[in-house]
């Protein structure tokens, strides 16, 4: 069977709608031998490099340079995440002393953090303004390089995608990406990508917010833009609706075993998402984030009951 690595980008676009919006083809690098005990990964579309469908994301959670037990509980976190096979981390200079932190943990923890792609964003106007920035967050974090450098909700974009683009060619960063997080900006992310080239593109997508379906996660399969989902969480909403409810009993058809895992591995099911970055300052949550990327995937008829039953609680 032709893999993902192995298809055209036109070709993935229609066995992905071919057989509905929610197909996913996940991947292990470590072999299916035991594939509910390892992570399925996405297919990164410009490369075919293969990335971890569950990442982390630090906004709120990793503004915490003073306070010394939340720092503690905070290693443990990104200990736990490596541990369990994750990849992506993902901040940026919005998120207060967010980078400052991942940087003071790095150098502490044990095994497995070589395998971090390093995510951040440029955030300021002004083409050198943003370039002191940047140059700012690698020091922080105390990388060589990103792997991924976005365009933090589109603020002064054209001069960063054209700094960006210098970047990438003299081997500073290795994709571009570009973000928002807010849906009035959807219409203006959409021109921007049906007519520029970027890598990735990160934006809120879950169970109870799907507007970024059509066009956006379209036009991203149709030019090959892998996609990062923020907010799979709704900040919490989602786990208040489901208070108090039972997971149905076949979710078991997909190895879903909590509520958490429930919204994640809708999330990562869609053809269109690469990689999900829920965060969270609590080891048994990471746990739990974690597993939703192992074991089964839903399906598209899978993920339409998943969504039926959301709304009927």
């Amino acid at each position: 069977m032709k893999t993902i690595r192995n298809m055209s980008r036109r070709e993935f676009i229609n066995v992905a709608f071919a057989l509905g919006a929610g197909l996913t083809l996940p991947f292990s690098k470590v072999g299916d031998a035991n594939a509910t005990s390892s992570q399925n990964y996405k297919t990164i579309l410009k490369t075919g490099e293969k990335i971890a469908v569950i990442g982390m994301g630090t906004s709120r959670t990793f503004d915490a340079s003073d306070n010394t037990g939340l720092l503690l509980r905070l290693e443990q976190v990104m200990q736990t995440f490596f541990d369990m096979g994750g990849e992506m981390i993902d901040s940026s200079p919005m998120y207060g002393t967010s980078q400052k932190v991942i940087g003071q943990l790095l150098p502490g923890l044990k095994a497995n953090k070589e395998n971090l792609f390093a995510a951040t964003k440029v955030w300021i106007e002004g083409k050198q303004e943003g370039i002191d920035q940047m140059e700012q967050s690698q020091q922080l974090w105390g990388i060589k390089n990103f792997d991924l450098m976005q365009i933090h909700n589109m603020v002064d974009w054209e001069n960063h995608y054209e700094t960006l683009n210098q970047m990438k060619a003299d081997g500073k960063i290795r994709y571009i990406g570009i973000t928002t997080s807010h849906g009035r900006f959807h219409k203006k992310l959409e021109d921007i990508l049906s007519k520029h080239d970027f890598d990735f593109v990160q934006l809120s997508y879950n169970i109870a917010n799907r507007s970024v379906e059509s066009p956006l996660l379209s036009i991203a399969l149709e030019k090959g833009i892998s996609v990062i989902a923020n907010r799979p969480y709704q900040r919490g909403d989602l786990f208040r609706k489901v208070k108090g409810k039972a997971l149905p009993a076949w979710t078991e058809e997909f190895d879903c075993n909590s509520w958490g895992q429930y919204f994640l591995k809708y999330v990562v099911s869609h053809p269109a998402i690469t990689c999900a970055i829920p965060a969270t300052t609590k080891v048994k949550h990471m746990k739990d984030n974690m597993l939703a990327g192992r074991g089964r995937l839903p399906t598209a008829k899978q993920r339409i009951q998943m969504l039926k039953y959301f709304e009927s609680l």
